[in-house]
């Protein structure tokens, strides 16, 4: 059985969930416009520029769902996914994943963006394999701690080793698709590394090692370094 893993953000969603989830408090009047709005965008583009202090952003992320009960925070997500992650789902990134199950490939999503925001994405996408970022919970309420390793750069292969030893899976023949830089750590393990609509940095590695390079876009909604 072959693996096919995916990142989330930027590459099956045209967006970043976690991104958009901040903007959705915002928007909501769940948290301080100014302040909030300002960090989520200071951390997004670190993020871009591949210097993410991910233990700093995560204490930023998981603050606000400490401050609901479970019930208020899926009746939040659900507006969420209507108004903010339907309209940037990618027909093509679907009909990706349908190849992979057509060909009988074993499916994983594996994100730094953290689960509560990401599971119900999975699902809506019928993938049932996920490794994202565990927020801690204590009697049915989030701490704004985490559990384990962040599935963040480096993290990500420390996560997905002990993925594989849990399933019985080989990265044999596997493939990993994603659109950032901060993949780089996976990538470069991988028998089958494409690069999907991906950022400068990630566009010119991928060129000088002659990785695939893909789009899961239409042509006015990709990015330049295509």
């Amino acid at each position: 059985m072959t693996l096919a893993i995916f990142d989330l953000d930027n590459t099956l969603l045209g967006g970043d969930s976690d991104h958009a989830w901040n903007d959705f408090l915002v928007e909501r009047g769940i948290v301080d416009r100014d302040h909030f709005r300002r960090e989520n965008d200071r951390f997004h583009r670190a993020y871009e520029a591949g210097t993410l202090d991910i233990h700093e952003y995560l204490a930023f992320a998981l603050a606000p769902l400490t401050r609901h009960t479970m019930a208020e925070l899926d009746d939040l997500h659900r507006h969420f996914m209507a108004e903010r992650i339907e309209p940037i789902i990618l027909a093509q990134g679907e009909a990706l994943l349908e190849t992979h199950r057509a060909r009988g490939d074993q499916i994983l999503i594996i994100t730094a963006t953290n689960r509560f925001v990401t599971a119900p994405i999975a699902q809506r996408l019928g993938v049932e394999h996920l490794i994202a970022v565990e927020p801690e919970m204590v009697e049915n309420r989030y701490t704004g701690r985490v559990t384990g390793t962040p599935s963040f750069r480096e993290g990500k292969i420390t996560r997905l080793e002990h993925w594989l030893d849990e399933h019985d899976i080989s990265l044999e023949g596997a493939f990993f698709y994603s659109d950032s830089q901060n993949d780089l750590p996976l990538l470069e393990r991988i028998d089958n590394p494409v690069a999907v609509d991906p950022d400068p940095i990630l566009a010119d590695i991928a060129r000088k090692r002659s990785w695939q390079i893909m789009t899961l876009r239409d042509r006015d909604e990709r990015r330049d370094s295509l």
